[in-house]
């Protein structure tokens, strides 16, 4: 596939088989029981082929179905190891590349959006994309000025194919809940779906990215390029080489892996409270590690500013609140503050000291000193809420999660996802009373946002 198919009727057709493959899989599956395999057995089975068609025709589509299949791929840490293994080569190239589209598309869309004499203002230009991603791919380039340069030339016709990929994904996101135990997949399309608009707009992004670029200009641990410049349906930004954190994830030594967490954390919480912006799409192929200043030290470079949740006053401190008064024990002021913010509803009664017991096991790495996070302990995690037979599950499915919170929630669900990737030991906990509000204890902010979100 060499291009973004965009005609509605030839990306819904592919969607369409998805759900006919899944009911096709699920007879030959009562087949298999029959003939004698055990539920589980059959039940894996199942879940690896389901996978195996999902991602394969997510990457080739690109638009709304790679996006789909981003999110989703940094959960596969959840998924049991006899499941997760065989296809986690798949996903991780979903993170890294899609197939290109054509140089002539390319070129046509540089001179539209650049002039006629593009080829001045990029003297050289790599015609092979470097990366791919759901609405666009990445060239590297030499700005007219004689800096690298990374420039993003978006789809033609991505918002389209965005919104229908989604619309159509929507339709059957129950089926895709085996692939992710625990987690609701229609809600997170819903999000996707409601942020086509903002990721289209590269003016947006620029914005957004040359806030965070100032605000950790000079930065010793995180860096992120300049925008160079910007039109619609072009984002031209400073290079930054390093290596893939995917890569760091597949083959990186336990020191570089310790590393990309420990910063991949300090970004997470530090930047809303220096730029009052979350960087919203945390998969691994929107990191690089990078040679710091001193002799053996490591940077992380952050890409791709799309999506991101604007927090003028940083993240809530009623989630720092919580998190401390949880740590300690204090189950009926956690419950008051959770009723308080909408995460218990009016109508609903729960024992405070269940709720308590719900998130403890959760939150665990915030109380150590330094944690390892892996995922034998996110598949522990996963499987307790996603039986439905656990105390868990069942309190788990009263909870509500209050519109305001819902970004914040699968940034950092997807965040401790790539942290088990990494399987990296990581003091989370200093991060935590760094920069977010409440969690210290002193009433005040951690840090105030010193950027201020456009």
């Amino acid at each position: 596939m060499s291009d973004l198919p965009r005609k509605a009727v030839t990306r819904t057709a592919k969607l369409a088989a998805l759900p006919l493959g899944f009911a096709g899989r699920a007879t030959w599956g009562l087949g298999k029981r029959i003939g004698g395999k055990s539920a589980e057995i059959v039940a894996r089975e199942l879940q690896q082929r389901t996978a195996e068609q999902l991602f394969k025709v997510l990457g080739e589509l690109k638009g709304g179905a790679m996006k789909l299949g981003q999110a989703l791929s940094v959960f596969e840490s959840a998924l049991p190891e006899e499941v997760a293994g065989p296809y986690r080569a798949a996903l991780t190239k979903l993170q890294e590349a899609a197939p290109p589209m054509p140089t002539s598309t390319v070129h046509a869309v540089l001179e539209e959006r650049l002039g006629a004499d593009w080829r001045e203002l990029l003297p050289e230009f790599d015609d092979k994309p470097a990366a791919a991603a759901s609405i666009g791919q990445v060239h590297r380039a030499v700005w007219h000025d004689g800096r690298d340069v990374a420039v993003k030339v978006q789809y033609p016709g991505a918002g389209e194919a965005l919104l229908s990929d989604l619309a159509q994904l929507g339709r059957f996101a129950r089926l895709l809940g085996p692939l992710v135990p625990g987690m609701d997949i229609k809600p997170l399309i819903t999000e996707l779906r409601d942020r086509v608009a903002e990721e289209l707009d590269y003016g947006l992004e620029a914005r957004s990215q040359q806030l965070h670029a100032a605000e950790f200009a000079d930065d010793p641990h995180v860096v992120v390029p300049d925008v160079v410049h910007q039109s619609e349906q072009v984002l031209v930004t400073e290079w930054i080489d390093g290596t893939p954190l995917s890569e760091i994830i597949a083959e990186g030594t336990a020191e570089q892996r310790d590393r990309a967490g420990q910063l991949l954390a300090r970004f997470l919480f530090s930047g809303p409270a220096r730029t009052g912006l979350l960087h919203a799409d945390p998969h691994p192929g929107n990191f690089r590690l990078l040679p710091g200043e001193g002799d053996g030290d490591l940077r992380l470079g952050v890409l791709d500013f799309g999506t991101v949740d604007r927090l003028p006053g940083g993240l809530p401190e009623t989630i720092g609140t919580c998190l401390r008064t949880a740590l300690a024990g204090e189950a009926d002021t956690v419950y008051a503050l959770l009723r308080d913010e909408g995460f218990v509803r009016e109508s609903i009664d729960l024992d405070p000291d269940e709720v308590l017991d719900y998130l403890l096991p959760i939150i665990e790495p915030a109380g150590a000193e330094e944690f390892t996070f892996t995922r034998d302990w996110l598949r522990t995690q996963a499987a307790r809420i996603a039986d439905p037979r656990s105390p868990a599950h069942q309190l788990g499915k009263r909870l509500n999660l209050p519109p305001s919170y819902l970004l914040i929630h699968r940034v950092t669900l997807s965040t401790i996802g790539v942290l088990c990737q990494l399987n990296a030991t990581v003091r989370l906990r200093d991060e935590l009373e760094t920069w977010l509000p409440g969690f210290a204890g002193d009433g005040q902010p951690a840090a105030a946002p010193t950027g201020g979100a456009s």
